[in-house]
């Protein structure tokens, strides 16, 4: 019976002095309220579960990290629960549980109350006087020692951190969950998980110093910022990923979320006299908890969400740097190719120092926590200043990925999210046939519309096909054209710098066919490559020496790039040419099929279908 599962007593027993009975006592859920956000406040969503011991019941409070079993539906009032890892916590004088893993006992189903479960009394002694004297009638509590009094206060104020036990320096360790200003004395053990760099500010108050880490343990993650004295005394003493003890003096205020993406209502100012130390034991660091999104499930996520992804390193971009037009500052970039087992890839930037020491080989598998999802020119990726990425991480998601990439991964060919959005406002995107596009140039507006195309390649003209560019990379890529003013000088007047030899890059003229008729396609340099198999410069070097030698390879590679099918992205627009209005058909992005979901996509048109008569009719 689900009654005598349940540890009787054990919510007094937590909050005695000697623990609780069982290591994991098993009560019943009685009710499950979801906590209303704080006006103004935006953050993952709260649930309070009431808890019965039978004897006794008491408010709790699921943490974050553990809202899935609420969310699946799987904890329901009136279910039987074994607490794995908790917290008691005494906030304002009011007894609470934090809960940080429970599992439902789903054997012994659903019920209502079990017994007559009495609230749990805040303010009862835990030891009955032996006699009764006048003070001391009805059993009210002796008067005690004002200090021993605050001592007793104090111990109940600091519930011990189970999941992440203390030491005889630091006995009573706070859960990162537990932090609120409500908590006044209070020590953490934490892993830091990320170090921003020391930064100066300026404003009309004077200027100063800053700089800010990420804390975690076991129950959550919390930012941390230090400032001036504080900042120059601290900011020397955490490493990433090293473990440290940090105690009060220290701030608990309402997080700013226009700096910190954590899941985390609150953070941390570290004040002159906070203390900070290095753990000794560097072995038990809390790990850090990601919440993967696939990167084939990029298209639903809203732009600017930040989340976690991990992936297979596919390609390694060159370190830029560009300029910001508000603040005229550079900015250090690398661009990645990442890609998952849903055969999809995506560009994935990272920036300043992280670019300038990356050096993880290509078919690493990355996992990154913090990267903001944008939609110009298609679907990518950023990892924030206060994210962090891992190399071949030792969690599960990781190894299943590896056993994919290695058993078919290697040769499977990707789709990519790049410009699958519209450039108006990432509209989802229309699949359109080449009849349907030539009939609509007729009622084709001024502004730019973009549409997706299944077509094969039946002809590239070989007369222009590049164009000599500048190499200029600094302080951002120029690609303008360059002039031979002599042999080996080539002029960019953009930059106004000579080259020996140029950059070539392509612009071609495909064009392609589908099942319903034919169109010209315009496309550049990296769509250019794809379809021809090779860069420019290659194309243009065989072209030469074809002329020098009388061969025919140039020819040959042009006709190679024909008879291949592409999902093309297209951006048409109006222009005006000998004073008539013209459409041009730009090629934004280009990927080889992906045969799976082209079968897929077949698969469910079939299901359409009214198989079970004659009729060829879509129901």
């Amino acid at each position: 019976m689900a009654e005598n599962a349940i540890t009787q007593g054990a919510i007094r027993s937590i909050f005695s002095s000697d623990g609780c009975v069982v290591e994991q006592p098993v009560m019943q859920c009685v009710q499950i309220k979801t906590m209303d956000a704080r006006a103004g406040e935006s953050g993952p969503q709260r649930f309070r579960v009431v808890l019965s011991d039978i004897r006794n019941f008491i408010q709790t409070m699921i943490a974050t990290s553990a809202n899935d079993i609420v969310l699946s539906g799987r904890l329901k009032k009136g279910s039987i629960v074994r607490l794995l890892r908790f917290n008691p916590q005494n906030v304002k004088d009011k007894k609470i549980l934090i809960i940080m893993e429970m599992d439902v006992l789903d054997d012994y189903g659903e019920h209502d109350k079990i017994g007559q479960p009495e609230a749990l009394e805040n303010n009862r002694a835990d030891v009955q006087p032996a006699a009764i004297s006048g003070n001391n009638f009805y059993g009210a509590k002796p008067a005690q020692p004002q200090q021993q009094q605050q001592q007793q206060n104090q111990q109940r104020s600091l519930p011990v951190h189970q999941s992440n036990p203390g030491t005889s320096a630091h006995p009573n360790l706070y859960p990162i969950e537990g932090l609120s200003p409500y908590a006044h004395k209070w020590t953490i053990r934490a892993r830091c998980t990320h170090k921003t760099e020391m930064k100066t500010w300026h404003n009309a108050k004077g200027e100063g110093k800053l700089f800010s880490v990420n804390l975690l343990d076991d129950t959550g993650e919390i930012r941390a910022t230090g400032f001036n004295d504080a900042a120059e005394r601290l900011h020397p003493i955490f490493e990433e990923g090293t473990v440290y003890y940090i105690s009060t003096p220290c701030r608990v205020s309402l997080a700013k979320k226009a700096f910190s993406n954590l899941p985390n209502d609150y953070e941390l100012q570290f004040e002159r006299d906070t203390e900070v130390e290095k753990a000794h034991d560097q072995e038990n660091k809390p790990q850090i908890r990601y919440n993967f999104t696939k990167i084939g499930d990029l298209d639903s996520v809203e732009k600017e969400t930040t989340i976690d992804t991990i992936g297979v390193l596919k390609e390694v971009g060159e370190v830029n740097t560009i300029t910001s037009q508000k603040t005229n500052k550079d900015f250090t970039k690398r661009d990645l190719i990442l890609a998952d087992d849903s055969q999809t890839s995506v560009k994935l930037t990272i920036w300043g120092q992280q670019a300038q020491a990356f050096d993880a080989p290509l078919e690493s598998i990355i996992a990154f926590k913090g990267v903001k999802v944008s939609d110009f020119g298609g679907k990518s990726l950023s990892l924030l200043s206060a994210g962090n990425m891992t190399t071949d991480p030792d969690i599960d998601e990781a190894h299943k990925l590896r056993g994919w990439f290695n058993a078919v991964g290697q040769s499977a060919v990707f789709s990519t999210h790049a410009n699958l959005s519209s450039g108006t406002g990432g509209s989802k995107q229309v699949s359109k046939v080449i009849s349907d596009i030539v009939t609509e140039e007729t009622y084709m507006q001024d502004e730019a519309s973009y549409f997706s195309l299944k077509a094969s390649v039946i002809f590239v003209k070989n007369t222009t096909f590049a164009y000599p560019a500048c190499s200029s990379t600094q302080p951002k890529v120029c690609n303008k054209k360059v002039i031979e003013e002599e042999p080996g000088a080539w002029r960019c007047e953009n930059c106004q710098v000579v080259w020996p030899e140029p950059k070539y890059r392509y612009v071609l003229s495909l064009n392609v066919a589908d099942h319903t008729g034919t169109m010209w396609l315009n496309c550049f340099d990296e769509a250019g490559q794809i379809v021809v198999g090779m860069d420019a410069n290659t194309l243009m070097k065989m072209k030469n020496d074809d002329e020098e030698n009388g061969t025919q390879n140039f020819t040959a590679a042009m006709m190679d790039a024909t008879c291949r099918s592409f999902n093309f992205r297209v951006r048409a627009k109006k222009e005006i040419y000998n004073d008539q209005p013209k459409p041009r058909y730009t090629v934004l992005n280009i990927a080889p099929l992906n045969y799976a979901q082209e079968a897929n996509k077949l698969s469910q048109l079939i299901k359409q279908y009214d198989t079970n008569d004659d009729s060829l009719f879509v129901q």
